[in-house]
């Protein structure tokens, strides 16, 4: 078990070996999330700082709430409160932030490339906590330690179908990346404009047939539709991707009796997935976001120079 990475700025730059060394400290941290007292002084002293200059809920929570479990302080800046708004490169607001003696960067932005981009002259690790359409590191893993606690730990051979907006989808990428470097087949489902044939050079399976899609699936993740970054339409409408893709009873009914139900968030209920779906047994959707919280504490404290062995053996061998 060893970590020699400043930066996480992608799950393409990890080995199958790092992103094992990140599921033990994972499953350390998640101990200790279920404890009386949910905290640790692994990072005291030091100083998070979130820079989310594009909206998010769940992740700029999950990483404060990691930071302050770890005992960081934590500094959380919104678009509208940088000072991006007034003309400032992204450069000089990182920059300015590591002057001020932060520790750690946490960034998610519109541009693709931007957290690679500041991890080049950042004396300070940089956390990649989404960027634009092309990655989001630490869903991937998030999404990929909850298969394990219900698939095993060993994720080969395993199959898994990621249903939706393709094409724009960071989280798509990223999980495509993980799973295949964990022996995962995939498969991406969806409408022929938002799932291209260009997928295949992933090594993965392109379907536009639903059926075909969810029957062998041991784990279904969907994903919603990304307005924000389609610069046209990419099908007639909500309602008839909904009649023709949308996870429902009757097209469940083809999955697996014991195959998992997943989504990144934000859920669109009744558009990708129905209400009763996403409230199911068979849905890991609020485990993913608990989960969150200890796979982000584990990148945060690897990156800041944490041992993996400190914190013990944490798995059965």
């Amino acid at each position: 078990m060893s970590w020699t990475k400043t930066h996480l700025v992608g799950i393409e730059d990890l080995t199958r070996d790092e992103l094992e060394t990140i599921f033990r400290v994972t499953t350390a941290f998640k101990g200790i999330l279920t404890r009386s007292v949910k905290k640790v002084p692994a990072l005291r002293g030091k100083t998070v700082v979130n820079l989310f200059l594009e909206p998010s809920t769940r992740t700029r929570v999950a990483f404060e709430m990691a930071s302050k479990r770890l005992s960081a302080d934590v500094i959380s800046i919104s678009g509208s409160a940088s000072s991006v708004i007034k003309g400032e490169t992204l450069r000089d607001t990182a920059l300015n932030i590591q002057a001020l003696n932060a520790d750690i960067i946490v960034i998610r932005h519109t541009a693709a490339g931007s957290p690679a981009y500041l991890s080049r002259f950042s004396k300070i690790p940089i956390i990649n906590a989404g960027d634009g359409a092309h990655e989001h590191p630490t869903q991937a893993l998030l999404d990929c330690f909850t298969m394990r606690e219900h698939l095993g730990r060993n994720l080969k051979g395993r199959k898994v179908t990621i249903l939706g907006d393709i094409l724009f989808s960071r989280v798509a990428r990223s999980n495509i990346r993980a799973l295949t470097k964990l022996g995962a087949h995939v498969t991406v489902a969806g409408p022929s404009t938002l799932v291209p044939p260009t997928f295949e050079r992933f090594g993965i399976r392109v379907s536009h047939d639903l059926k075909t899609a969810l029957a062998d699936a041991d784990a279904v993740m969907l994903l919603r539709i990304q307005h924000e970054r389609q610069s046209s339409t990419h099908f007639p409408s909500l309602g008839e991707y909904t009649s023709m893709f949308g996870l429902n009873k009757t097209r469940a009914s083809w999955l697996k009796p014991d195959a998992m139900i997943m989504h990144p968030g934000p859920i669109n209920r009744g558009v990708e997935i129905d209400s009763d779906l996403a409230d199911s047994g068979r849905s890991v959707i609020l485990q993913q976001v608990t989960n969150g919280i200890a796979a982000r504490m584990a990148v945060l404290y690897l990156c800041s120079g944490g041992k993996p062995e400190a914190l013990g053996e944490t798995e059965d061998e």
